[in-house]
Order: C-alpha cells, then structure tokens, then sequence
C-alpha cells in the first residue's frame, strides 16, 4: 500500500498562521472530522495538543472518544447527546433540544443563511426558551458561512444575522457562552477578528481557498502522498498498459507499476487525461483498484504534495482529494 507523510513543521506554521488573525492561540479550535480531512485522526488530534490547541472539532462521538484526553472541550457536530464533561454538542433543531438530556453541554446552531443545519432564526427565542426549561448546559453559540470564500455580499448578511441571534442570547440571560462563527475562509480573510474562537479545518492542512483579490496567507500543505514500486518491465512500441489498452507505448520504454489504486482512495479520473505526479510522471493508461503505472524505475515516487493543484486537474477540491484518502494508508509523521 501507498505511504503519507504528514509534515509538522507545516502544520504548526499553518496554525500560527490563523493563530495571528484570531490573536491567540486559545481561540482556535481545530476541525479534525473525517479522519482529520483524510490526514489522519489521532497523529494530527496529538500535534495539535503538542502546538497549545484546547478546542476540537469532530462528526461524531466515535472521533470524539479517540481524541477526547488531548482537549478542553470537543465539540461533536452530529451525534446522540450524553452528558459528558468534555464533548459538548451542537443543537441542529428544535427536536434535537428535546430529546438532549439534562444537564448535557450543547452549542446551539443557528441557521443564518446557508439552509443546511441550524435553527431557523424565526425559532431561536423558542430554541432559547427550550434549552432553560430542559435545564441544558449551552456553552456556545455557532453558525457557518455559506460564500465566504466567494466575492460576495453574503458573509456579511450572515454575519449581521449572527449578530442578531447574539443579542437574543444575551436578551435571554446566558453567560459565559462561546460564539463562533469562522470557518477557514472567514478567518483568511477576516482583518479584525471579535469573536470568541474560530473552527479551522482546511486552511491547518494547508489550503487556502479564498480568491487572489483577497490578501495572500501562507500556508504549507501538510500532506504528502508516496506510491512503491510492485514491479518493472519493458514496453516495446505499440504495446498497452493495463485495462481497456488505453495507453500505447510510442517507444520502447521502462515502465514500473506503482501499489496506489481508486481502492486506496485515488481518484480514477480520465486515461485519456492523464494525472501528472509531483514529480512530472504522467499516469500512464488506467488507473486500477489497486495499481498505476509510470514511465519510471524508481523504488518509490511522490504522487501528490499539494491537494489543491492536483484537485484542480480533476476538476474538484482539495478536500475530497485528502478526505478519500483511505485510512488503511500508513501515515508517517516527519
């Protein structure tokens, strides 16, 4: 099987980096869902505790169980609620505060224009009202943005929504609650950051999204994807490679099979376009569960180190490309 590398040298930049737009690192929560976006759960739940982080971000409560002694608080987007004195909750309708159980630490989610999850804001006095009379414990208040890494008006009809639902909750007489609206887009660009923390999932892998016209953020992807070699032979001109015969050697040449596959969570793409590696080696026919092919003899070669260059070619983003990744690839921290 393929090998990954995870750099923390770029990792630790990435999160110094939004470190400096939110003014403190205690104000970062690091969104490590899905496998932490494919990089890998418990090595980058670990970094980021080694870096000061104290706030996590994950789907489930089976994510959260891995990593639940590394942070002050996580917070579990989408799960049955316990109470529990680390993870908390988000409250994503009506129903959900009904059925959460007595004293259980909740977040509620406020619906301020992306129509996804969230409560309506034309609900969320009766959310408040809800979450006193079922005596829950509501540490945060959230949101998410549905353009912010668009040119857009939006985010800011959004955030002036937010700041409405922010009253309420005042109104309401809640204290030390946690507002957070930012995701990585928000947080790129934003110049004066106000609120309590923000919830950064692909600008700490390394990407940064937002358009040019915004101020450049440097960032450093942390990912590194590495293929070995299974076997070598020697093409002579017009043989073909692999299934369907799609490629047709010109020449004689030495071509290697290399132990990455779509099984691994590699994109399958196109033959007929063919993916070039970081190292310029272009995929030659089709890509197989488990195997490709390149003009090389190398023992291993480095497939991808930039998921947003290589998403590009297949026509998608930098977050399906290390989220498909499979878990069964071997992560190596370096």
């Amino acid at each position: 099987m393929a090998t990954i590398t995870l750099n923390k040298e770029y990792f630790f930049h990435n999160l110094n980096q939004i470190a400096l737009k939110t003014g403190s690192v205690e104000k970062i929560a690091v969104v490590l869902k899905d496998n932490a976006y494919g990089h890998g759960l418990e090595q980058m739940a670990s970094l980021a505790h080694d870096f000061g982080i104290q706030h996590a971000v994950v789907k489930n409560s089976t994510e959260a169980k891995v990593i639940k002694t590394l942070f002050k608080r996580v917070l579990i987007l989408n799960d049955e609620i316990i109470v529990d004195e680390v993870f908390s909750f988000a409250l994503n309708s009506l129903e959900a505060i009904r059925k959460a159980p007595k004293n259980a630490r909740v977040e509620l989610k406020v619906d301020t224009g992306m129509h996804r999850n969230g409560v309506a804001l034309t609900k969320v006095d009766e959310a408040l009202q809800l979450i006193k009379e079922k005596a829950l414990d509501l540490v945060g208040v959230m949101t998410h943005f549905r353009a912010a890494d668009e040119l857009s008006s939006v985010l800011f009809w959004q955030q002036k929504n937010f700041k409405m639902v922010k009253e309420k909750v005042h109104a309401f007489g809640f204290e030390n609650v946690t507002y957070h609206s930012h995701n990585s887009a928000a947080t790129l660009r934003t110049k004066n950051f106000s609120e309590d923390m923000v919830r950064a999932g692909i600008a700490i892998y390394g990407y940064n999204e937002l358009p040019s016209v915004y101020d450049e953020v440097s960032l450093k992807p942390v990912l590194s994807l590495y293929a070995q070699k299974t076997a070598t032979r020697t093409l002579q001109a017009s043989q073909c490679v692999g299934y369907g015969g799609d490629f047709v050697a010109p020449k004689t040449m030495t071509v290697s099979t290399y132990n990455l596959g779509y099984g691994d969570g590699w994109t399958r793409g196109e033959s007929a376009d063919p993916y070039i590696t970081a190292e310029g080696l272009p995929i030659l026919g089709r890509v197989s569960m488990d195997f490709i092919t390149l003009e090389s003899e190398k023992e291993e070669v480095l497939i991808l180190n930039d998921a947003q260059k290589a998403a590009k070619h297949f026509g998608t983003i930098s977050y399906e490309m290390t989220t498909g990744l499979s878990k069964d690839i071997v992560r190596v921290l370096v």
